[in-house]
């Protein structure tokens, strides 16, 4: 009995150390319990109402979204040596549907070099895709899929003849295969122009800060009321990537080049009916002129009936200027690129007044376009 206080305090001393040892290997979990039992989650705010110019992106967003296409292009190649024949992977890009009849704008860069094209919709549908024309001038193709489907979506169509600086624009389009993706910005600037792959210009672009990269191409620019204003056809940027700086082929010549495509398979703007050459545009210049040398008239054309007068040459050569157009509908003409600009804006059977230099005395003549043959 002697030895119980001793032996207590042995239990004691034991249990204490128990205690220690399993607190010290228990301890950390010990504490991420404790923590995690004590700890709630963080209230969440309300977020309230979103501002109205969220709302008219969303709505503008979901409203066109799926009247945009995927497009992947393949080319054709051959084995050298096995002659085997076989599609590789050339690119992917945008576009839009234009109809219910399968009809699907895009950028002619898209699929030209392409043997083969396909396209995917939004609701993952995936279809061949036929060629049915292309205008390399304004770097529109126009594709065509085999779907019986009244209720494909289409994008209404706007107007670009009056737009502004600084509207807000929405841009949508397949950016380096991410599918669907939205940018927004603003118009930055108006009637800018980019050389095509004819050599020659496109002009009257829409520039905008909306971000368009590579895979963009072909998909559709809309204003806020997701109405179709523009088709994204190219960026300015040393990178190749958004730079700030994207260039979009107005709604208007869209308008008027595709149904062309549709129904002739090629775009023919207006003519006079008269030939002109840029190497003429020298002479004038050389003389303190600006405008456009009749070089010819063609017989039975309205030009030839409204008396335009050609340049003639002489018995030993010289030149006899004839005529000079230097403005259409009042509107001045520097050169044959400014006239051919100023009837691509035209259709055929319009009615144009020129202002002709004729003997050094400005004469009006009123000639209806007719179409290029």
């Amino acid at each position: 009995m002697q030895n119980d206080p001793f032996n207590r305090r042995l239990l004691v001393i034991a249990a204490c150390a128990a205690v220690v040892i399993l607190a010290w290997h228990l301890g950390p979990a010990l504490r991420v319990a404790l923590l995690q039992s004590s700890v709630e989650p963080r209230v969440v705010s309300p977020r309230g109402a979103l501002s109205d110019a969220e709302t008219s992106t969303i709505e503008a967003f979901e409203g066109s979204r799926d009247s945009v296409v995927s497009i992947s292009t393949s080319r054709r190649v051959v084995d050298y040596w096995s002659r085997n024949a076989y599609d590789v992977p050339r690119g992917t890009g945008s576009g839009f549907i234009w109809d219910k009849a399968g009809h699907v704008v895009t950028n002619n860069h898209v699929i030209q070099g392409a043997s083969s094209a396909t396209v995917r919709l939004a609701d993952g549908r995936v279809f061949d895709a036929h060629l049915v024309g292309a205008d390399p001038t304004h770097d529109i193709a126009v594709l065509r899929i085999d779907v019986r489907d009244a209720d494909l979506p289409v994008l209404p169509i706007g107007t670009s003849g009056d737009l502004k600086v600084g509207q807000s624009v929405l841009a949508i389009g397949n950016p380096f295969g991410l599918d669907w993706t939205l940018t927004t910005g603003i118009i930055s600037a108006l009637d800018r122009e980019l050389p095509n792959d004819s050599g020659g210009l496109i002009r009257g672009l829409i520039q905008t800060d909306a971000a368009i990269n590579p895979g963009n191409s072909g998909g559709p620019l809309i204003d806020s009321a997701g109405r179709l204003i523009g088709m994204n056809t190219a960026i300015y940027s040393p990178s190749g990537s958004n730079a700030g700086i994207g260039f979009s082929v107005p709604v208007d010549t869209v308008n008027r080049v595709v149904p062309q495509i549709l129904s002739s398979g090629r775009y023919r703007p207006p003519v006079l009916g008269v030939s002109s050459d840029p190497r003429a545009d020298e002479i004038l210049a050389r003389q303190g002129v600006k405008g456009v040398l009749v070089l010819g008239v063609d017989a039975g054309t309205p030009a030839a009936d409204a008396g335009l007068v050609p340049a003639r040459l002489t018995p030993d050569g010289a030149v006899v200027p004839g005529d000079v157009i230097v403005a259409l509908d009042d509107e001045p003409l520097d050169d044959t690129t400014d006239l051919r600009a100023a009837l691509d804006r035209r259709r055929a059977g319009d009615k144009v007044q020129l202002t002709v230099l004729r003997n050094r005395a400005r004469v009006k003549v009123e000639i209806p376009l007719q179409a290029a043959r």
